[in-house]
């Protein structure tokens, strides 16, 4: 049975942001911790760790730090548990004003469903392409920690 989220996050930017990284949805352990790719089977802040070379205690600042702006296509929808496969009647986040408000030049999809839904429903009204980075999501299990911190190492050229 799928139920109505709602996203429980703001989006993480400021005027310096230059990149802007897009998954679909907080999932439900992000939700329940309170903070984006909490699970600790995700390996999303595993691979800002090696890439950064630094240890991350407050995800927000590590991200303003590093010009990186953080958030969801997906304002809420109907899901059941996590599965982004199960993702119905979707309404976006205003990821424009994001990008209105920053000096973002890129925007880059934490996995094929996120880029799936940011060229169907924000494409048109941002007019920014995006690149595809694989899911970190531990349903990704053909992508080992190695893999994703070198297809993840794009994003240092646009910092």
């Amino acid at each position: 049975m799928s139920n109505k989220i709602n996203h429980p996050f703001d989006a993480v930017y400021d005027k310096g942001s230059k990149i802007l990284l897009l998954g679909t949805i907080a999932s439900e352990k992000s939700r329940e911790l309170g903070f984006p790719y909490a699970n600790p089977y995700n390996r999303f802040w595993k691979v800002m760790k090696e890439l950064f070379k630094e240890e991350i205690t407050d995800y927000k600042k590590f991200l303003l730090d590093h010009h990186i702006a953080l958030w969801d296509v997906i304002k809420s929808c109907d899901i059941k548990g996590s599965s982004d496969a199960s993702i119905k009647n979707v309404e976006v986040n205003e990821v424009w004003e994001v990008i209105e408000n920053s000096d973002i030049t890129q925007v880059f999809t934490t996995g094929k469903k996120a880029y799936q839904l940011y060229q169907t429903y924000l494409f048109p009204k941002t007019g920014r392409k995006a690149i595809s980075l694989p899911s970190t999501s531990p349903a990704n299990a053909v992508k080992s920690l190695e893999d994703l911190i070198e297809d993840y190492s794009i994003i240092l050229n646009y910092l």
